[in-house]
């Protein structure tokens, strides 16, 4: 899967946590001060990522990092489906 599908599938499933249409945004938007996304909305965001991606989360890899902008959510995304082989 390509970066931009990783950050469409983002997109949708942000949309679908935050239950209103978030899409066309750039990679620099913040999840926390732009998106107003709370922890909650992360853990959905993470299980709708495993479903919509295939993607497997590994909780002791997380870091607060993973989940500053949609960019770094893509990369996050990006190296776990590059770590299913």
């Amino acid at each position: 899967m390509d970066r931009s599908k990783v950050v469409t599938q983002i997109e949708q499933s942000l949309s679908d946590v935050l239950q209103r249409p978030i899409s066309g945004l750039p990679e620099e938007t913040r999840l926390f001060e732009d998106l107003h996304v709370d922890s909650t909305s992360v853990l959905e965001l993470l299980m709708a990522l495993e479903d919509g991606v295939g993607i497997d989360v590994d909780p002791e890899r997380l870091e607060i990092a993973d989940f500053k902008t949609i960019g770094t959510v893509a990369d996050y995304v990006v190296a776990n489906l590059d770590d299913r082989g």
